[in-house]
């Protein structure tokens, strides 16, 4: 399974990631994680992805694609992955394209996982109070909404006319969203 998971922020992708991951024995790629460890790290990478991650904004495509293009070349992603977190335009949706075709390899789906925003912005606030993340504030919520909304839902259009979309309801207990997720890549 090579598939990409979509949706907005706090919709439930990070956790979904991993439960999928293990069930279908495949890599979770987050690059929120790859973010937060680079800022943890206070390499280059991690100082000029603060800065955007503080103001609300999303981390320039040149950066993320070296990152995710990297991580695709490594040995443990043979068999499939799962991103959580890119492609986040059409512009890197064609970038992993072309990172895939010099694997040899094809997307099998994307997952868009929905969550009404207003649910969003109340998991993202308790996360944010349970983690002490402190880039998740109510204005940074709002605007990374906003962001996601004019520059990363067009995904679901461009993956919709490759027949590859598959959109599941977000909301709900965790395993009753792991096996909607599950059921609709299967019956896709």
């Amino acid at each position: 399974m090579r598939a990409v998971l979509l949706g907005p922020p706090g919709a439930g992708k990070g956790t979904q990631a991993a439960r999928l991951a293990e069930q279908w024995q495949i890599p979770a790629i987050s690059t929120g994680d790859i973010f937060r460890a680079n800022v943890k790290g206070q390499t280059e990478l991690g100082r000029k992805a603060q800065e955007y991650m503080n103001a609300g904004a999303l981390v320039p495509d040149e950066i993320t694609n070296a990152m995710v293009r990297d991580r695709l070349a490594q040995d443990d992603v043979a068999n499939g992955f799962l991103l959580d977190g890119y492609p986040r335009n059409p512009d890197q949706a064609v970038e992993l394209d072309s990172m895939l075709s010099d694997l040899g390899v094809e997307l099998d789906s994307a997952i868009e996982i929905t969550a009404d925003a207003e649910l969003v912005i109340e998991r993202l606030l308790k996360r944010a109070e349970i983690e002490g993340r402190a880039d998740d504030t109510e204005p940074v919520i709002r605007k990374r909404l906003e962001v996601y909304a004019t520059s990363t839902a067009p995904l679901t259009a461009f993956y919709a006319g490759r027949g590859l979309l598959v959109q599941v309801d977000g909301i709900g207990e965790v395993a009753e969203v792991t096996s909607r997720i599950v059921g609709a890549v299967e019956a896709h």
